[in-house]
């Protein structure tokens, strides 16, 4: 009986293992087919020379040898590169405090919180080209809604998308918009907090400040550092609001909003340099993954001490 026990658990566990990948098949598939192999090919291509119109010829390091390095044939390269990054430094506070906010007062509230959390979250789910449509208007210097508002305090608006030194400002203003995602995950967090911590307390003589910087944000540390990891990765990613904001003039005024995926897409879409425009891909991919690397080791080393 004992053996019979035995092969029917051994049976048993064969059929939930047969199971288990029946279910994971398609993800498994859809990685392989739609992410797997065209990022290899893209790789591939990184090391050619390839304009759509013959075929590839290869050309080894040379394209990463003159993105980096050769100013001349790629003038805009660092101009992207250093408007990302201060896009990304700027761009994740700004999100993840307004997403904070947002999740605090929520979660303060006794009704209406399905109504807030909705109404939060729209902006995420709006498709960019009618989320850059909308704010290209509100940036209007004429026209526009945020000129007129401060109009009515006696300030007078600046031309936002036309000068130079506000363009990374209006970008960062609407990553804040658009924090619906740091909003529900704040708030996940917060509703995981035990409520008995904050009686305690209370009852310690600890007010709602005191519980806010001494209990709630400590505790909230791995979901700010979970969020701050996937918004820097998405902020090096910003393309589609500035390709609709900007329209012909392709990164704004003097290139100020020429974020580095904009001019990926310029080098391979309109120069028909895709060997290049291959190569960033990967640089892109490689300076994403030292930097959220260091983002790990920091946390480790902060846990640690």
């Amino acid at each position: 009986m004992e053996l019979m026990r035995q092969a029917g658990a051994r049976k048993g566990a064969r059929s939930d293992t047969f199971v288990g990948w029946l279910f994971v098949t398609p993800a498994i598939l859809h990685t392989i087919v739609f992410m797997a192999v065209p990022a290899a090919g893209a790789l591939f291509l990184s090391f050619t020379e390839w304009d759509m119109t013959s075929a590839p010829r290869w050309t080894g390091l040379r394209n990463y040898q003159e993105i980096l390095f050769d100013r001349d044939l790629y003038p805009d390269f660092w101009i992207a590169v250093r408007v990302t990054l201060l896009y990304a430094v700027l761009a994740v506070p700004a999100a993840l405090f307004t997403g904070f906010v947002q999740a605090y007062l929520i979660d303060a509230v006794r009704r209406g919180q399905g109504f807030f959390r909705l109404a939060f979250y729209l902006p995420v789910v709006t498709a960019e080209a009618a989320v850059a449509a909308i704010w290209r208007w509100l940036y209007d210097p004429q026209f526009g809604l945020i000129n007129e508002a401060l109009g009515l305090i006696g300030i007078d608006g600046p031309d936002w998308l036309g000068i130079p030194e506000m363009v990374v400002p209006a970008l960062v203003l609407i990553a804040a918009w658009q924090s619906g995602t740091a909003m529900l995950i704040f708030l996940a967090g917060l509703k995981g907090i035990p409520r008995n911590l904050y009686e305690a307390a209370e009852i310690d003589g600890a007010n709602r400040r005191a519980q806010l910087l001494h209990l709630t944000l400590p505790l909230l540390r791995p979901t700010t550092f979970y969020l701050t990891v996937t918004g820097i990765i998405f902020a090096l990613q910003m393309f589609g609001v500035v390709y609709v904001l900007f329209g012909r003039d392709i990164g704004g005024p003097e290139s100020a909003g020429l974020t580095y995926v904009l001019q990926l897409y310029v080098s391979g879409f309109r120069d028909g340099e895709m060997g290049a425009a291959s190569a960033m891909s990967f640089l892109l991919f490689m300076a994403t993954l030292l930097i959220t690397a260091l983002q790990f080791r920091l946390s480790r080393r902060d846990a640690a001490s």
